[in-house]
């Protein structure tokens, strides 16, 4: 996710950014459904990933928001 936004950064063209950070936006939500099925089958409890939880949630909605205005 990080080298995907970083790489977003430096994009060549509109095009190329959008693409880039819909890349972020996948890798971002599939972090998350990795998150819940680790809580769900109960490798961890929720209160251990929450707060990693809660801030890719953040970075999902920063980058949703930076692809409006991109």
């Amino acid at each position: 996710m990080g080298a995907n936004y970083q790489s977003a950064c430096h994009g060549k063209s509109t095009a190329d950014v959008i693409a880039k950070l819909s890349l972020v936006e996948e890798e971002t939500d599939e972090s998350l459904y990795w998150m819940e099925l680790i809580v769900e089958v109960g490798l961890l409890p929720l209160k251990k990933v929450s707060d990693l939880m809660s801030e890719n949630t953040e970075i999902l909605t920063l980058n949703c928001i930076n692809q409006k205005f991109t």
